[in-house]
């Protein structure tokens, strides 16, 4: 794979094919995701809100705010 040098300012410059195979360009966000102790991994966040459609089903029946009320009071209770 590719590799970088740090600057006296800790920046870098990610090689292009590193970028190529990220997806990302000028602008792109990306994350450092720690996997294990000294081990990071590099993951771009460029996706787009609606790329996350269709990650959680739909519930069966709506669910009311008096529910979810219910529902956050009685786990609450019981935390206590």
């Amino acid at each position: 794979m590719s590799t970088a040098t740090l600057t006296s300012k800790g920046q870098i410059t990610i090689p292009s094919l590193v970028r190529a195979a990220l997806g990302v360009e000028a602008g792109d966000r990306i994350e450092f995701v720690q996997v294990a102790p000294g081990r990071i991994e590099l993951v771009a966040a460029t996706q787009p809100v609606t790329a996350l459609k269709g990650l959680i089903r739909k519930p069966a029946a709506p669910v009311t705010v008096e529910a979810m009320n219910e529902a956050i009071a009685s786990q609450g209770a019981r935390a206590r």
